[in-house]
């Protein structure tokens, strides 16, 4: 039976990323379940459940990180679907790439405006 955490945080994740965060699980149950729950429990079941910001804010605030640690081009390529599943706008998502140019470098910034131009194209937003 699963547990309320797992319960709610599957149910956030399919609220922010449809499909697309499923497969993700989905791919682990093979040689890593437990991580796959882990997935689930904590990033959604608990942090994504806090009221502190809404979930544009907090895509907004994983895009960053994700683009400045610069070597989660899969992640990004999910949490940029799930900030325009929520709500953000490309510009958003444009500008926040942008500014970590500053704090992270252009290779990272470059890299990362490289995911969103693929999602834009890959959603009709722009054309390749």
């Amino acid at each position: 039976m699963e547990n309320s955490r797992f319960s709610e945080g599957l149910k956030k994740l399919k609220e922010i990323d449809g499909t697309a965060g499923q497969k993700v699980i989905d791919s682990l149950q093979v040689i890593a379940p437990d991580l796959a729950k882990y997935t689930i429990e904590f990033p959604f079941g608990d942090i994504y459940q806090r009221k502190g910001l809404d979930l544009k804010s907090r895509e907004i605030a994983t895009i960053a990180a994700l683009t400045a640690l610069g070597h989660c081009l899969p992640q990004l390529n999910v949490h940029i679907n799930g900030a325009l599943n929520v709500g953000c706008k490309p510009e958003e998502i444009v500008e926040t790439i942008i500014q970590m140019a500053v704090y992270a470098g252009f290779p990272a910034a470059l890299n990362g405006m490289f995911v969103a131009k693929e999602v834009f194209i890959e959603r009709g937003i722009i054309k390749a």
